[in-house]
C-alpha cells in the first residue's frame, strides 16, 4: 500500500514541479515582452527581471540534476533554452549598449506563437567586454547576450 501512495505523491510532485517551472517561465516571458502586461495590455521589457527568472531556472536545473524524471528534466531544459534564446533576441532589440546595426528582415527560429514579431533576431558574433569582471560576477551570473 505505501508503494501506491508514493506513486501518487510522485505524480503530484511532478505536476507541481512542472507548474512551478512554467510559472517562472511565464514571468520571464512577461519581462521579455512576449506576454502583454495584464494591467496595461502592453508588452514591456525588463531584461534585469527576465534574467533573474532565467537564472533561477538555471539554478534549479543545476541543483536538481539527476533527481528529476525525464518529463521534468525535459520541461525544465526546454524552458531554459527557449527563454535564453528569447533573452538574446530581446536584448538585441532593446539593447542601447550595442552599436546600431542595419536590420535585415529574416525569419527567426521557430518560437511559440505568443511572441510578438516586433523583436527581429540579429545574427552577430559575441561581443567581448573590455571591462574586467569581478570574481563574484564570474561565479554567479550568466550572460545570454551582449
Amino acid at each position: 500500500m505505501p508503494e501506491v501512495q508514493k506513486t501518487v505523491q510522485t505524480g503530484e510532485m511532478t505536476q507541481r514541479f512542472i507548474e512551478f517551472v512554467m510559472m517562472h517561465a511565464q514571468n520571464a516571458a512577461l519581462f521579455l515582452g512576449q506576454i502583454p502586461n495584464p494591467k496595461t495590455g502592453e508588452a514591456e521589457i525588463n531584461l534585469d527581471l527576465a534574467r533573474m527568472f532565467i537564472d533561477q531556472l538555471e539554478m534549479i536545473q543545476e541543483k536538481t540534476r539527476g533527481n528529476l524524471t525525464n518529463e521534468e528534466a525535459m520541461v525544465l531544459r526546454n524552458a531554459v533554452s527557449n527563454l535564453q534564446m528569447a533573452f538574446v533576441e530581446a536584448s538585441g532589440a532593446a539593447g542601447p549598449q550595442r552599436a546600431p546595426q542595419p536590420e535585415s528582415p529574416q525569419p527567426g527560429p521557430s518560437q511559440p506563437a505568443e511572441q510578438p514579431s516586433s523583436a527581429a533576431p540579429e545574427q552577430s558574433p559575441p561581443v567581448a567586454s573590455t571591462e574586467p569582471e569581478s570574481e563574484s560576477r564570474k561565479k554567479f551570473t550568466k550572460s545570454y547576450g551582449p
